[in-house]
């Protein structure tokens, strides 16, 4: 058999950091991986990864295409999260379908170069900005699909049941495609109203819920356990994500794993965002600040699906980023302190194949089968890629080459 492409010299992300097996072959036809074997036959192109490692494609499951790249629009004082959505509000009245996807644009290139191939970006739909950000990113997601999948999930950032003209625009939005309903009930006055209505339109269109859940610097009106019993009252186990739920974090040890259990019964899963509540929370407290990031090792001993993901890039809820994933994970290493070969392994699945999991990817992975999305980093191990910001080098989408970033090089000066 000769392969379309074949990666030569490849370490699997599961070859242990302490005894990596001999690199192995990748073979490829159709945009299909069919073969893994220590050396294979003849291919119609070759690719030298050099012993390096190869990854699944980097999985993104939370991040605000639509309003990146605004920092520089907005008037910063405080770096509260009310001030963030205050400001973005005022500048959503603003957005134009061209505007919204030139900004949304270089971000989703960045996120590429970065190794990103499979994403579900929130984007916001209201009286504010209407249809235009979905029908924006909506395009730029078709646009891109060469090189990335991305799931539109839409919701209100203001609030919903204040907004019957709110509502219908999300309605609108369902129906003309949008992936996942999202939800903020902590930006609503009516919180359990609107967790009632982000139900009934996922049961309506049959799609999944994704909430911003949570997101507070205190323990007071938190929503997951309510949002555990509906899940299971609607049989929607394995199709709710909550995203931030920087309260957990601050709960008695107790209590959290009480919480813990409920999650794990509901089939509820979880996103942690460590730039964004990293800078939002704790702004109140003058020493010893919170660092609002959820560890997730016993959830995911649970069987919890979690994930770690970028957010925001460049807007007043998070003013920097680069659309790294690797820096995400490196970024939760370092809050959640996470240093063994084991952990850091389990850092990379947070944005590799337990982020897949969460976003139901059925054809993701390193296997026989599965597509062809491939992510080749500077490493020798996933301890390695995580612990010194591995850069990815190139990458093929269903099979064909989307990027390449080469590696630095020095230029010694010839000895005399």
């Amino acid at each position: 058999m000769v392969f379309d492409t074949a990666i030569r010299r490849v370490t699997l992300p599961n070859s242990p950091a302490a005894a990596p097996t001999a690199p192995s072959d990748i073979g490829i036809t159709d945009g299909k991986i069919v073969e893994i074997a220590p050396s294979l036959g003849a291919a119609d192109e070759d690719i030298d990864a050099g012993g390096r490692l190869a990854i699944a494609g980097l999985v993104d499951t939370h991040i605000h295409l639509d309003k990146s790249r605004t920092a520089d629009r907005c008037n910063l004082v405080t770096g509260s999260l009310q001030e963030a959505i205050t400001e973005t509000a005022r500048l959503k009245a603003q957005f134009t379908e061209e505007d919204v996807y030139a900004r949304a644009e270089r971000t989703l290139k960045e996120c590429i170069t970065q190794g990103t191939m499979r994403m579900r970006t929130h984007v916001e739909v209201d009286t504010a900005v209407g249809l235009r950000g979905w029908r924006a990113i909506r395009q730029l997601a078709t646009d891109y699909q060469w090189a990335v999948d991305i799931q539109c999930c839409v919701f209100a950032q203001e609030g919903l049941t204040n907004s019957p003209e709110g509502d219908k625009l999300l309605v609108r939005a369902l129906q003309e495609g949008a992936d996942v309903i999202g939800g903020a009930p902590y930006a609503d006055p009516d919180p359990a109203g609107q967790l009632d209505r982000v139900f009934t339109l996922a049961r309506d269109f049959d799609v999944d819920v994704d909430l911003h859940l949570d997101f507070a610097d205190d323990t007071d009106n938190m929503q997951l356990e309510a949002t555990c019993k509906r899940t299971i009252a609607a049989g929607m186990q394995g199709r709710v994500t909550v995203g931030h739920v920087t309260q957990m974090s601050l709960l008695p040890s107790i209590e959290r794993e009480r919480l813990g259990d409920l999650v794990a019964e509901a089939g509820v899963r979880v996103t942690v965002l460590p730039a964004t509540d990293m800078f939002l929370m704790g702004r109140t407290v003058d020493a010893a600040r919170p660092r609002g990031v959820l560890g997730l090792d016993r959830l995911s001993a649970r069987g919890v699906n979690c994930s770690v993901a970028s957010n925001n890039i460049l807007n007043a809820f998070t003013p920097y980023g680069d659309g790294s994933l690797i820096r995400m994970a490196n970024l939760y290493a370092n809050v959640t302190q996470q240093a063994s070969p084991a952990e850091l392994d389990q850092c990379l699945r947070l944005v590799t194949t337990s982020a897949a999991a969460l976003m139901r990817l059925p054809d993701y992975g390193l296997s026989q089968g599965s597509s062809a999305d491939i992510v080749c980093l500077d490493a020798y191990s996933t301890a390695q890629a995580v612990a010194e910001l591995a850069q990815p080098l190139w990458g093929l989408k269903r099979g064909r080459r989307t990027f390449v970033r080469p590696a630095a090089e020095l230029f010694a000066p010839a000895k005399t």
